[in-house]
C-alpha cells in the first residue's frame, strides 16, 4: 500500500488520485488504501480502453480492472463516491478533469493525457480544502510535475521491497568452524543442523563453513533437517566456475525444491545454468520452457519487426538461443548428442517463448525458466507461478539492477519481490551470484563502468 496511507499526516483523511501505471502494474491497487479514500480520473478509463486487447500483461491488467469497476459500480453511478467493499474501507469514484487556479496544461501544454490527469487532482485538491489530495503514479516524471503544481505524490508502495541492502543473497559464511566437522561433512557428506548455530527459521540455506585449516560448502536442506555436502558438479558439460556457480547447480538439481531464484550481474552464468541443468534433468519433465518479457529497447515494439511471428520474438529471444548454442558447443565431439539438442527444439522439448504464449496455460510437468525476470512486476511473478501443475520446477533469473520496463525498479520489480517473500518456504531456495565469469572484459564493464 502507499506510505503515506499508514501515516497520521495530523488527523486529516487523504484523498489517493491513481494514475495508469499504478492500475498497469496492480489492478487491486484501489483496494490497498486501508480507511482511506480513492479517485480514478476520467483520463485513466480512457488509457485502460485503448489498453484492453492484446495478449500483453498490462492487457490483462487494463482488463482486470475494467471488469473490477464493472462490479463495483453495479447500478450506482461512479461519478459519486462509492464503498469499497470489505472491512474498514474508504470509497471510490471516478473523477473528471477541471478548471483551477492551477492549469496545469496552461504550465506544461494540452498534448498529454498526464496534464488533464494532473488538473483532475488539483479540482479535487481545490473541491475538498479539508482533506490530503494525494496523486499516486509510478511515473517518476509525473510525481515530479505534480509537486511543482503544489500537489502531493508518491510512488505506489505495495510490492515494494524496504532495504534493498538487506535483500536475501541465499547463503551465510559461518567462521570458526571446528575441523572436525569439516571433516565429518566431508566424509559424511551430510550433517545434522543441530551440530551448527543456525537460526531457527533456516529454511534450505547454503552456507560456507570456514575452519582454520580450510572450507566446506554445504545446503541446509529443511525438510530433512541436514546439512548436505556441496559437490562442484557438472551439468550438461557445463563446469561451475566458483561457488556460488555450484551453489545454484545444487538448488536446481535438488529434487525437493521447486521454486529457484537466481540473482546477479550480467555474465554472472543465471541463465546458462538454468538451461543447462534442465537439459541435464529433461528425463523428469514433458517440456523444457524457457522464456522472457519482451521488452523493446526503442519506442517501436514487436509489431514493428518484419515477418512472421517466430521472425519478429527472435531477436527477444536471442540470448537464450546464445545459452542453448554455447551448450551445443560443449559437445563439439559429440555429434550424437548435438543433433539429439536440435531434436528436443525441433519436437518442442525445448520451447523458447514469449510470456504470452503461456497466459491460460496449466503447466504440469514442466522445467520452466524465467529469464530477466526483473522486468515483471510482482503481480506478473504471481500470475505466472500460480499456473504450476503437478510435478513443474519453476526458475527465475535476472539482474534486480538492470530494469528495462518503465515504471519498475529494483526495489519494485518481480524478482526482488519473490526472493523477499519467498524466502523461508521448503520449496524454495536462492542464490546470489556475485562473480562475472563471461569474460574479464565484461567484469571490467560490471565493476568499474
Amino acid at each position: 500500500m502507499s506510505k503515506e496511507a499508514n501515516s497520521k499526516s495530523n488527523g486529516r483523511p487523504k484523498i489517493f488520485v491513481l494514475d495508469t501505471s499504478v492500475i498497469l502494474y496492480d489492478h487491486n491497487a484501489f483496494e490497498n488504501f486501508q480507511e482511506h479514500d480513492v479517485a480514478i480520473p476520467i483520463q485513466v478509463l480512457e488509457e485502460l480502453d485503448n489498453m484492453k486487447s492484446g495478449n500483453d500483461t498490462r492487457n490483462f491488467e487494463a482488463r482486470s480492472f475494467i471488469r473490477l469497476m464493472d462490479d463495483i459500480s453495479q447500478n450506482h453511478l461512479i461519478n459519486q463516491w462509492l464503498p469499497l467493499k470489505g472491512g474498514n474501507k474508504g470509497s471510490f469514484k471516478v473523477i473528471m478533469d477541471s478548471k483551477t487556479a492551477t492549469d496545469a496544461e496552461a504550465v506544461f501544454g494540452s498534448d498529454k493525457i498526464d496534464h488533464r490527469i494532473l488538473n483532475a487532482a488539483l479540482g479535487l485538491q481545490e473541491e475538498y480544502p479539508g482533506k490530503k489530495v494525494v496523486l499516486v503514479s509510478k511515473d517518476i516524471c509525473l510525481r515530479l510535475k505534480a509537486k511543482s503544481l503544489n500537489l502531493h505524490a508518491e510512488d505506489y508502495e505495495t510490492g515494494k521491497i524496504k532495504n534493498l541492502d538487506e535483500l536475501y543473497t541465499g547463503e551465510t559464511t559461518l567462521n570458526k568452524v571446528s575441523e572436525k566437522l569439516i571433516n565429518q561433512l566431508n566424509k559424511a557428506e551430510t550433517l545434522s543442523g543441530t551440530d551448527f548455530n543456525l537460526q531457527p527459521d533456516t529454511i534450505n540455506h547454503f552456507y560456507i563453513l570456514n575452519g582454520k585449516k580450510g572450507d566446506a560448502p554445504g545446503f541446509y536442506n529443511s525438510q530433512t533437517a541436514q546439512l548436505e555436502k556441496i559437490t562442484e558438479q557438472p551439468v550438461f558439460n557445463i563446469f561451475p566456475k566458483n561457488i556460488e556457480q555450484a551453489f545454484a547447480i545444487h538448488a536446481l538439481l535438488h529434487p525437493d525444491i521447486k521454486l529457484v531464484t537466481i540473482q546477479g550481474n550480467a555474465g554472472t552464468g543465471k541463465t546458462l545454468l538454468a538451461l543447462a541443468s534442465a537439459l541435464e534433468q529433461r528425463k523428469y519433465y514433458r517440456q523444457i520452457f524457457v522464456t522472457r518479457p519482451i521488452v523493446p529497447l526503442s519506442n517501436k515494439d514487436v509489431g514493428f519487426l518484419p515477418g512472421d511471428i517466430k521472425s519478429k520474438i527472435d531477436p527477444y529471444m536471442a540470448p537464450i538461443w546464445d545459452n542453448l548454442k554455447f551448450i551445443k558447443d560443449q559437445f563439439a565431439d559429440d555429434e550424437k548428442m548435438q543433433a539429439k539438442i536440435d531434436e528436443l527444439v525441433a519436437n518442442e522439448k525445448i520451447s523458447i517463448a514469449p510470456l504470452a504464449f503461456i497466459r491460460g496455460r496449466t503447466l504440469s510437468k514442466i522445467f520452466f525458466i524465467v529469464d530477466e525476470a526483473q522486468n515483471l512486476t510482482p503481480h506478473e511473478v504471481k500470475t505466472i507461478i500460480s499456473r504450476a501443475g503437478e510435478n513443474s520446477k519453476f526458475v527465475f533469473t535476472g539482474d534486480i539492477y538492470q530494469i528495462d520496463t518503465p515504471y519498475l525498479d529494483a526495489e519494485s520489480n518481480g524478482l526482488s519481490y519473490l526472493i523477499d517473500k519467498a524466502k523461508g518456504h521448503p520449496l524454495y531456495a536462492h542464490i546470489t551470484l556475485q562473480k562475472g565469469e563471461r569474460s574479464e572484459l565484461a567484469n571490467l564493464a560490471n565493476e568499474l563502468l
